[in-house]
């Protein structure tokens, strides 16, 4: 089987660099690299005049659309593998990578989608711990993402994470990232939106702890700054994550979600219960997290409402 790798990046040339080396480790190399990259990109262009394209079978995709939903479909347009491998430019796969994802692809034909561990890294410290249930959609809703703490066997799940996941391009036919999603930058949920896509279609997903890449979360470059609260950027990312779930559950399951969604919750993405717990030690940013919540909830049941005729498989 083919296998081409997708890298969307943007002005992070360093991180790029170190990704392409570990591609260039593995003991089984892709047949394709694809370094998706914004035409206004300067770094990364000048990065690419000065790296030995052909130790990897690298070549560049231009996209001139802002955030990564576009840069994964212009990716997945060029691509020519059987299997399409993607990771992020801040994420170093392990040796063995590619050489894993193909073994479950070529041992299950039932398989669409395979991902597995990325060792998270904040600054030097590796974010430890250990949970066996990742990558989960519970019945009412609330998604159990986790994969940087997963261990054990493989086994079927729901949901992938974008720095380490694959797809059988046949289970994919048709299928493009979500372009309704919010958010100039990262567009958060992209990748588990996809997964649930393919999961209608009636695929397997496997995620396996043994496929692994480590993960240095890069700079971003939009109001979304992972560790400091931005209202619109909150208010995206529930905006994403609500439109996921209400496309993917049936009707009663839809209302049990939102009403847990809005009278619960969770820590990051809080409804009254939560806002509640955390209002003594957070204080107003309890509070402008609720409001920024409850607003991306409300607008991504209005963009269901809008879009859910439409049809994006």
């Amino acid at each position: 089987m083919r296998i081409t790798v997708i890298i969307p990046t943007y002005a992070r040339s360093q991180d790029l660099a170190r990704c392409c080396l570990a591609l260039q480790a593995q003991d089984r190399l892709a047949d394709e690299v694809l370094v998706v990259v914004r035409d206004v990109d300067t770094e990364t262009w000048q990065f690419l005049q000065t790296f030995d394209t052909d130790a990897i079978h690298l070549r560049s995709v231009t996209v001139r659309v802002p955030g990564q939903v576009a840069a994964l479909n212009a990716g997945l347009e060029a691509a020519q593998g059987d299997i399409i491998a993607i990771t992020d430019d801040d994420a170093v796969p392990h040796p063995d990578w590619l050489a894993r994802i193909e073994a479950h692809f070529v041992n299950q034909d039932s398989v669409g989608g395979v991902g597995g561990k990325d060792w998270l890294y904040e600054g030097d410290r590796l974010v430890d711990g250990k949970l066996e249930v990742v990558g989960k959609v519970q019945w009412f809703g609330r998604v159990i993402f986790s994969q940087h703490l997963g261990y054990g066997a493989f086994r079927s799940v729901d949901v992938l994470k974008g720095a380490n996941m694959s797809f059988r391009t046949s289970a994919i036919a048709g299928l493009r990232f979500d372009t309704r999603l919010r958010g100039t930058g990262a567009q958060v949920a992209n990748d588990a939106q996809f997964c649930l896509m393919l999961k209608r279609r009636g695929w397997v997903l496997i995620y396996d702890p043994a496929v692994a890449v480590d993960h240095y979360p890069g700079q971003r470059f939009d109001v979304d700054q992972r560790l400091s609260f931005n209202a619109v950027a909150q208010a995206d990312m529930v905006h994403n994550r609500t439109l996921m779930i209400l496309e993917h559950l049936p009707p009663l399951r839809r209302c049990v979600f939102m009403l847990w969604a809005i009278l619960v919750g969770t820590r990051g993405s809080p409804g009254i219960v939560q806002w509640l717990r955390f209002l003594p030690s957070e204080g107003s940013l309890a509070t402008q997290k609720i409001l920024a919540s409850l607003k991306g909830r409300w607008q991504g049941w209005q963009t269901w409402q809008r879009t859910k005729t439409a049809t994006f498989l």
